[in-house]
């Protein structure tokens, strides 16, 4: 079982008059510096197996996006793609604030990291980024099958169980999804304890970002994916995929390795879901591309 440990530091970021973000610090505040965020109804937490092997060289600034995670659920009107990347600034300027003005990696995942693809040169304050998976679609035929695939995601969410009498029976719940046939031990059972919440009534759990917000996220991906404009990035760009050869659990990965703005590359057997899969090849993956590019 995955024991998360108490932050080194708490700070709430208020992102407009009714909604603030939970910022954390972990690992070594010496170290350079990542800055962590997860996918689409996800917490950051959830992915400490993979940056738990970071702490002792990296100063970790770890959040979750809005409606998820440690944070409370608001309106579900601003619950959208623009309003995600107002927040991706937001917090990075108050990384800055609270914490020093030191150099920024980001490294973000799946919507994570289309949304800092998305975000203008002015509100990205990173001096580099490692994506893992992000849902990019390049226009053309393969618009297609992304916005199908989305489509059917979407549906999928909304019929989703979304409360359970028990962690247990959630984790139990999760080895039946094909998705989660491959994480690494402990997972599912860390899923539980990091996406779900006691319900008001205090006798069951419900997802902490509801499945009407997951899946609405969806349908904003396909319209804004085809967007993101690769040659065009405000920072040098590691882009980390799924294994193209197997079958997608989320969208489809693109080969991007025909963009000469992108360092691409991907994880050999491993899905959307790589950091939960394959955590010691991704964090391998991170301190290579940094060590490569002299920033570490």
């Amino acid at each position: 079982m995955w024991e998360i440990p108490e932050p080194i530091s708490v700070c709430e970021i208020r992102l407009d008059d009714h909604t603030v973000s939970t910022l954390r610090r972990h690992g070594n505040p010496s170290g350079p510096r990542l800055v962590l965020c997860h996918g689409n109804g996800l917490a950051i937490d959830l992915y400490y197996p993979f940056w738990s092997l970071l702490t002792d060289d990296f100063d970790l600034m770890v959040y979750d996006l809005r409606n998820h995670g440690w944070n409370p659920v608001g309106v579900r009107r601003e619950h959208n793609v623009p309003v995600l990347i107002r927040d991706h600034g937001l917090i990075l300027e108050a990384i800055d604030h609270h914490y020093g003005n030191k150099p920024k990696i980001g490294v973000f995942h799946s919507v994570s990291g289309l949304i800092t693809l998305l975000a203008s040169p002015r509100s990205s304050s990173c001096s580099a980024q490692i994506l893992f998976d992000p849902p990019v679609c390049k226009p053309g035929a393969s618009q297609a099958e992304f916005d199908e695939a989305a489509e059917h995601a979407a549906a999928m969410t909304r019929r989703r169980g979304h409360r359970f009498q028990t962690e247990e029976e959630f984790s139990d719940f999760l080895r039946y999804i094909p998705a989660f046939t491959r994480v690494v031990p402990g997972v599912r059972e860390l899923m539980a304890k990091t996406i779900l919440r006691k319900s008001a009534n205090g006798q069951d759990y419900e997802l902490r970002c509801p499945r009407e917000y997951e899946a609405q996220i969806m349908d904003y991906v396909r319209s804004f994916s085809p967007l993101v404009d690769l040659g065009e990035l405000p920072c040098p760009t590691k882009v980390i995929g799924a294994d193209p050869t197997l079958p997608y659990s989320y969208l489809p990965t693109f080969d991007l390795s025909d963009v000469m703005t992108v360092d691409y590359d991907f994880i050999p057997e491993a899905t959307h879901l790589l950091q939960l899969e394959k955590p010691v090849e991704c964090a391998a993956a991170i301190r290579q591309y940094l060590e490569h590019y002299g920033r570490l």
